[in-house]
């Protein structure tokens, strides 16, 4: 992965390009920690050799995993980081484009990138995730980590 800052009326911006066998999540992880960035958001548009999309079942309390083992383009991915603790959670949903023009979408828990990936990330103040008991997961708690 490659990154170049940006800046756009005082918003620190970065573009992040990804290339063919690049991890995204884990990548997106690692970024987030060394560049320590509190909290940000993005967009992505690119292509996947391969990817694991989940759905949250309600009444499971669980992901049900989704694999997608086939080259897809990424139509629209979204998400942002928040902090747990002292470790970066990137959170991202996809919607995947297949050869012959269907879709799947889904939380992304894993994904290859075959070509490229282009990441655009605002950077902005600081979230923090906190166990939400209702639903079991780690939701960002905006009143934490102002």
């Amino acid at each position: 992965m490659k990154a170049r800052t940006l800046t756009h009326g005082g918003t620190k911006q970065r573009a992040l390009i990804f290339e063919t066998g690049d991890r995204v999540m884990a990548e997106l992880k690692a970024f987030a920690k060394k560049e320590n960035i509190r909290a940000a958001r993005f967009t992505a548009i690119g292509a996947f050799q391969s990817a694991k999309l989940a759905y949250f079942d309600w009444e499971t309390k669980r992901y049900q995993e989704i694999p997608v083992q086939e080259q897809v383009e990424v139509l629209v991915l979204t998400g942002d980081f928040a902090w747990k603790g002292d470790e970066p959670v990137v959170h991202m949903h996809a919607v995947l484009g297949r050869r012959d023009g269907s879709t799947i979408g889904g939380h992304l828990q894993e994904a290859h990138v075959r070509p490229t990936l282009e990441v655009m990330l605002t950077e902005g103040g600081a979230l923090e995730r906190r166990l939400d008991p209702e639903s079991g997961l780690a939701l960002i708690a905006p009143e934490v980590g102002a």
